[in-house]
């Protein structure tokens, strides 16, 4: 159980001690997860982090060394794919391409044997959440990557499981189309209230559509966390690395401790002040802000500040080679371990 909207609610998944070995390797260790029922969970990490492979634990189409998964406070980690309330929208569409849009649809209802009025009904339903009620009698080769993907998650919802598990499933579109989709995922993830559970490499991504997100690395939860508690506040240097840019300020502690302070944090003055003195390097106009790198003395690392609005208007005059100094609101700044001890937000 964990608090939601300020009422207790039922955990969906729980992953309980889950660790995962292929041969020699170890590909997860020791992964504490509790997914709340109807939450748009992210597990988010680069390539090899073991997110996949947990998204493949909790399908059943690999079965972990240690541990427990349970869907709804019923053990399944014992269980065939075919017998654990789940469905699974991969990368690559996986249509039948002989096979027309409704009867992609209808395949799953087809094996469960669900009555032919009854399924009818559904695959109207599902076809008209994606958005391709009138494109029924069209074959997976006459859609677009767009179209064919809202397919595949029209046909993984008709079931009506009690988890959805997608597999970067945006991956092979282009950035204008994932972003749209991005939208109409979030959207149709609102409208059914199934547990969604998304595998993401791409932080934008995650931080656009999740209620939450379980950032992974090595094999192990680093974080967990709502989008703005991830960035805002992220436990250690990975995750304030991976998710979004941030600027690290070392050597002001005995414990080894490092100082992180996102760009768009760091303010520019020209006129002298307390604050980290320092040469610009460069700028960078990039449309919605002005990207400034500054060479700060005892910082490795060119330091940068993002200028936004009337801050971008103000500063463009800003030229390389100018001596400014850089400053920050102390509640800006998050101090951050040297190491840090994976753990899971209660």
């Amino acid at each position: 159980m964990r608090l939601r909207g300020g009422a207790l609610t039922a955990a969906a998944i729980s992953l309980r001690g889950v660790s995962k070995r292929y041969g020699a390797q170890q590909a997860l260790t020791e992964i504490d997860l509790e997914i709340a029922e109807g939450e748009f969970f992210c597990l988010l990490g680069p390539s090899g982090c073991g997110k996949t492979t947990t998204l493949n634990l909790i399908g059943g189409f690999v079965a972990p060394t240690t541990g427990e998964i349970l869907i709804r406070e019923a053990r399944v980690d014992r269980l065939p794919p075919h017998r654990r309330p789940v469905n699974t929208v991969f990368q690559s569409y996986a249509l039948f391409p002989h096979m027309n849009v409704r009867d992609n649809v209808a395949f799953g209802l087809k094996m469960a044997r669900v009555p032919k009025q009854e399924a009818g009904s559904r695959i109207g339903e599902a076809l008209a959440l994606v958005g391709l009620d009138q494109h029924g009698d069209r074959l997976p080769g006459q859609l677009s990557g767009g179209q064919q993907q809202r397919v595949a998650v029209a046909r993984a919802l008709v079931n009506r499981p009690a988890v959805l598990l997608l597999d970067e499933p945006l991956g092979a579109l282009d950035l204008k189309l994932r972003k749209r989709l991005q939208v109409e995922l979030a959207q149709i993830h609102r409208d059914v209230g199934t547990t969604f559970v998304y595998v993401t490499h791409d932080q934008e991504e995650a931080m656009a559509m999740a209620t939450r997100i379980a950032v992974m690395n090595e094999g192990r939860v680093e974080q967990v966390g709502l989008p703005g508690e991830i960035y805002n506040r992220p436990r250690s240097r990975f995750v304030a690395d991976f998710i979004g840019e941030s600027n690290f300020l070392e050597g002001g502690s005995s414990n080894g401790s490092v100082l992180m302070i996102r760009p768009e944090s760091v303010r520019i003055s020209t006129e002298p002040r307390d604050g980290l003195r320092g040469r610009i390097l460069q700028t960078s106009f990039l449309g919605n802000q002005t990207r400034v790198a500054v060479a700060c003395e005892g910082v490795d690392a060119p330091v940068l500040a993002s200028l936004f609005g009337r801050d971008q208007a103000g500063e463009r005059d800003l030229k390389p080679d100018q001596e400014v100094t850089l400053w920050w609101e102390p509640d800006d700044a998050v101090l951050l371990p040297e190491s840090h001890s994976p753990q899971e937000e209660t």
